[in-house]
Formats: C-alpha cells, structure tokens, sequence
C-alpha cells in the first residue's frame, strides 16, 4: 500500500507540473529545437554556396577539364584538379587499408582478450592518440619517420624491385625522401586508428554477453566467437566507424602536407610525391589571387562533393547492412 501511494503521489506532481507548464514555453521548446537544426543547416549552405560562388570563374573557364585535367601551372593559369583527386582518394584508400585491421584487432583484444589490468591503459592511451593536434603528426612523420622509411624501406625495396614488370612501377622510388603517397597514407592510418578502434570496441562492449557465452558454450572459439557473432552483431556500427575515419583521412591538411611532398606529379609509384586537394589550398591559399584564387575554391568545392558521395555510399551500405 506505501508503494501504491508512492506512486500516486507522484502521477498526481507530474499531473500538476503539467498543468503548470505553459503551453507557450512547449511551443518555444518547439522553435528552438528547430532553429539549431536550422542553424546547422545555413551555414553549410553558406559555406556550400561561398565556394560555389568563388571557384565559378574556374568552372567557367575549363569546364570539365578542370577536373579531368592533371595541369598545374600557376604562371601561365591552367589549372586542373585531377592530380589532387586521385592523390585525396589513394592516400584515403591506403590509410584505411592500413587502419581498419589493426583498429579492429585492437577492438578485439580489449574487449576479448586483454587482461582487465591492462584494459584501462590501453584504452587510455588510444584515445589520447585522437587528441594529438594533426600538426604534430606531420611533424612526427616529416622529421622522424620519413628517414627512417627512406633509408629502411624505399632505398632497399626499389633496389629489390627495380625493373620488375609490376612491382618495379608500384614500389619503386626515383627519389628515396622518405615522403611520397605511401608516407602519406601510412601517417594518415595512424590518425583515424583511435577514433575507429574507439567507436568499434564500445559497440562490441555492449553486445549482449549471453551471445558470446551462448558461442562458447556449444564449443566455438575465439574466433570463431568473433567471425560469427560479434562482428555481425555490430557490422552496422563499424561500418560507422569507418566511414567517420575516411571523412577523417579525406579532409585531413597539415599531416598530409608535410610528408606527402606537394609535387603536381601523376605517377603509378606509391613511393613518389604527390598532393592532395587539402594540401594543395593548404599550399597555395596564401599567395593566390584571381584565377588562381578561383581555382583554389573549386578544388574546394570538388572536395566537399567527393565527402558527400562517400557519406552517401555509407548511407546507402548501412541501410543494405540493416535489411534482412
């Protein structure tokens, strides 16, 4: 009977705070959910339409050679895009070739294997990884890592691999800096690593612990465990997860722009140098003006299409993920 009245009493104060809530203050509450939404919405719009209107005159002028073509003189003002889409997308394809396994398996190892003492400073450490300013990371990779690479990796494999048919064009280094597209990707894999390996090993934290016990009660493995019963089970969210990695490795400026070498240069070599859209405004920015300025601003625009067209095959591979 206490808890019966308990209870009353407080259907009869929500009843009361009903009733003493103005409907003006709902429909305000109403208005101002809206208006974030919309203020979201108008400044992509703005940021959308600023460079639509800016990089118009290099529309106009090239057309569609200006994505096509793989020219970039600033002195005689032909510009062409295609260099810096290809590098955007090679180095994005190669961080996620590198990150996405090793992310998973440190997923993996927290949640099924990792001692629990160990647990904490290993998760500790993975997400201080994603606080640490992208500039360090070029620093990092420009400084130490592209010498070591150079000297360990480059020089020794294009030796090896030097006039091989296949081998021989892909891993071949003219010049062994140490910075290329390779450096590039493998710098940009180690930045979207904590926030996929994050997002991955707190979706796999909340499948239901009855599955696994289930799997290893009629004998399974680990991993067999983890084949068929989490990675399923949370497939929608890696998903996610590596998607907002690529949004990452796709828009990322300052790392790529130190050890990705800036040369206007189309080459089959991963150890060669190249840009990326990003390091390419990053470059030139500050020193443009007219048609070079506008050509600046369509790189921009283009930038922004490709990260729609991923976010959008995301979308569209999630909702094929979730139908049964």
């Amino acid at each position: 009977m206490a808890v019966l009245s308990d209870e009353i009493v407080v259907s009869s104060n929500m009843q009361a705070g009903r009733r003493r809530t103005s409907p003006f203050f709902d429909q305000g509450f109403r208005w101002a959910s809206y208006g974030s939404a919309l203020i979201v919405l108008a400044v992509l719009a703005g940021i959308i339409g600023t460079m639509i209107y800016g990089g118009w005159a290099a529309f106009r002028e090239f057309g569609l050679g200006f994505v096509t073509s793989s020219i970039w003189n600033v002195g005689g003002e032909q510009f062409g895009a295609w260099v810096a889409i290809t590098g955007t997308l090679t180095s994005a394809l190669i961080a996620l070739v590198i990150g996405v396994p090793i992310s998973i398996g440190i997923a993996i190892f927290l949640t099924q294997l990792c001692p629990p003492w160990l647990r904490r400073p290993v998760s500790t450490v993975i997400e201080l990884l994603a606080a640490v300013p992208s500039i360090i990371y070029g620093m990092w990779g420009l400084f130490v890592f592209a010498p070591l690479f150079a000297n360990y990796v480059q020089i020794p494999l294009s030796t090896i691999v030097e006039g091989m048919p296949i081998l021989g064009t892909v891993l071949y280094a003219r010049v062994p800096s140490g910075v290329g597209m390779l450096t590039a990707g493998i710098i940009l894999a180690i930045m979207i690593i904590p926030f996929i390996a994050s997002i991955t090993r707190d979706m796999l934290d909340q499948i239901p612990s009855i599955l696994r016990e289930s799997a290893y009660g009629v004998g399974c493995t680990t991993w067999e465990v983890v084949r068929h019963v989490l990675l399923p089970q949370a497939g929608v969210s890696i998903i996610g997860a590596v998607m907002l990695g690529l949004g990452r490795a796709l828009g990322e400026t300052m790392a790529v722009t130190f050890v990705i070498g800036n040369a206007n240069r189309l080459s089959l070599s991963l150890f060669d140098p190249s840009s990326t859209i990003a390091s390419r405004i990053a470059n030139e920015f500050n020193e443009a003006s007219g048609m070079h300025m506008s050509a600046l601003l369509a790189l921009g625009c283009i930038l922004f299409v490709v990260t729609f067209i991923v976010l959008a095959l995301a979308r569209l591979l999630i909702a094929r993920v979730k139908t049964p």
